[in-house]
């Protein structure tokens, strides 16, 4: 592989915005990836997207470079370019314009790819050659795990690095049962073992660290499923019967009459809670038996949602309206072919971005911090796990719009893309930074992925020089030449024009 000079491996939208920016400096660049599609979660059903769709704030001024590129280029597929241009000059907060359909963002990926034909694109696992600068694109940090970069998975004790929001949330109100519903396969007894889906982890202390992730999701169709389990949704049967009432489907706006289920939008939807947990470190045979078993859950509730006599008759009606979109992952049975992975390893390196990254205050946070495209959403997490407390079924660590925690849009540094020096110096992270559990959850959305992957191709660019230059580490790129570059490509960089939320539109 010595003839490129980058490698990127990943799927993800960083690695394609990461393969398109390197393509565009004419470097010769070979994109890797592990899967068949490109384009991560967005080709995967999401649709509507992350931006402009909440009532405090307007996140749109921050979308810049390649993510508002892409976004033109819906546009134009769409013909609302005239209507996006006018959103975007007069600062409107149109949700809309902003959505798409997960099939027609991956024909435009695929177009945009072509447009180079330097860029060689290659479908396998790992693989290693020290005389390449590598970037990690993958949701898992699959590769910097295989260069034995540091990074962690789960989630760290608040004392750690001082956050309020961190470990074991003794309050959690977002998605919480609403009613009391009983955990135990025969009701009252402690004996006859939990209902499918409740942990038997003890609750634990606040603020307490743990190897969980925040759950992971699929999305909509619904037909019985081979090898569906009734008893896997006994727990959902229990809520009905407390009096609590199940999520239902909504369109949001995505072109076609779709819309999409991300899993937090109720007590008991798709979010798939203590299903995840092996998936980051889990081998490719191990992560597609996950699948499988996700997979089967998730059409097994949508079934369940629309045929199962417990349902009431309004919430079956409802849940019957909604099916297969025919045009949408035609290679899968018109399923998604891969989880929602919101969060996995993350790197840790000499600058974490934490809680205080995100927060009002910035406790103890440099005020220079190299940033390269901005975060502007809340540290948001979905639940972690469903255990037992007090006797009764409890969902705990969703942290999302807390009322005490007073977050604002920040700079996503320089820094928290670069590993320690010791440990290499030719990679950089676009999906995994470095990052605690809780900062990560202001990082993660996908169009940032794309100003992250626009970010290292022109931080590695740097780096590499000219040709009859030596190269020099990622650590040593003069940060006043990449923001130079990033700025003349649109990124915005400066968090203080894109405003902030308004906490007193919230209820």
């Amino acid at each position: 592989m010595t003839e490129y000079e980058i490698a990127i491996y990943g799927s993800t939208s960083g690695a394609v915005a990461a393969a398109i920016q390197s393509a565009r400096l004419g470097r010769k660049t070979i994109l890797i990836s592990p899967d068949e599609h490109f384009g991560g979660i967005q080709i995967e059903g999401l649709g509507s997207t992350d931006i402009d769709n909440q009532v405090e704030f307007q996140n749109s001024p921050a979308v810049g470079g390649l993510a508002l590129e892409l976004h033109r280029r819906l546009s134009q597929h769409y013909r609302r370019s005239e209507q996006l241009e006018e959103v975007i000059s007069k600062r409107l907060k149109v949700p809309e314009v902003w959505k798409f359909e997960p099939s027609v963002l991956e024909r435009i990926i695929a177009q945009w790819l072509s447009e180079f034909p330097q860029l060689v694109i290659f479908k396998a696992s790992l693989v290693e050659d020290v005389s390449a600068y590598f970037f990690e694109a993958t949701y898992e940090g699959d590769l910097l795990a295989a260069a034995g970069i540091s990074t962690i998975v789960g989630r760290e004790p608040s004392s750690q690095y001082n956050e309020s929001l961190a470990g074991v949330r003794a309050n959690t109100q977002y998605t919480q049962f609403d009613v009391p519903v009983d955990p135990y396969k025969v009701t009252g007894d402690h004996s006859s073992g939990l209902l499918y889906g409740i942990s038997t982890e003890p609750f634990g202390e606040d603020g307490q660290g743990d190897k969980h992730l925040q759950a992971y999701s699929n999305k909509v169709p619904i037909q019985k499923p081979d090898g569906y389990d009734e008893s896997h949704y006994e727990l959902h049967r229990r809520y009905i019967q407390a009096g609590g009432t199940l999520y239902t489907p909504r369109l949001k706006g995505v072109p076609n009459r779709k819309t999409d289920l991300i899993g937090s939008e109720a007590v008991l939807a798709t979010d798939l809670l203590g299903m995840n947990d092996d998936w980051p470190t889990a081998s490719r045979a191990r992560r597609e038996e996950i699948l499988a078993e996700t997979a089967r859950f998730t059409k097994g509730l949508m079934w369940f949602f629309s045929n199962d006599e417990s349902v009431p008759p309004s919430i079956r009606a409802e849940w019957s309206k909604f099916g297969y979109c025919l045009d949408e992952f035609p290679d899968n049975d018109h399923f998604p072919r891969r989880l929602y992975v919101r969060d996995a390893r993350r790197m840790v390196s000499d600058y974490i971005i934490t809680q205080h990254t995100a927060s009002e205050d910035g406790e103890g946070e440099d005020q220079a911090p190299f940033p390269v495209a901005i975060a502007y959403w809340p540290t948001d997490t979905h639940c972690a796990r469903r255990v037992v407390r007090n006797g009764l079924a409890h969902n705990e660590g969703f942290v999302f719009k807390e009322k005490h925690h007073q977050w604002k849009p920040f700079g996503i540094s320089y820094r928290a893309l670069v590993p320690k020096r010791d440990e290499a110096r030719n990679v950089l992270s676009v999906t995994c930074p470095s990052s605690s559990h809780v900062g990560y959850g202001a990082v993660r959305l996908e169009h940032q992925f794309w100003e992250l992957g626009q970010a290292c191709a022109n931080a590695v660019d740097i780096a590499l020089g000219a040709a009859d230059s030596k190269p020099i580490d990622v650590q040593d790129v003069p940060y006043d030449a990449l923001r130079e570059r990033l700025l003349s490509q649109g990124v915005v960089l400066d968090a203080a024009l894109v405003g902030k939320p308004d906490f007193s539109l919230l209820k």
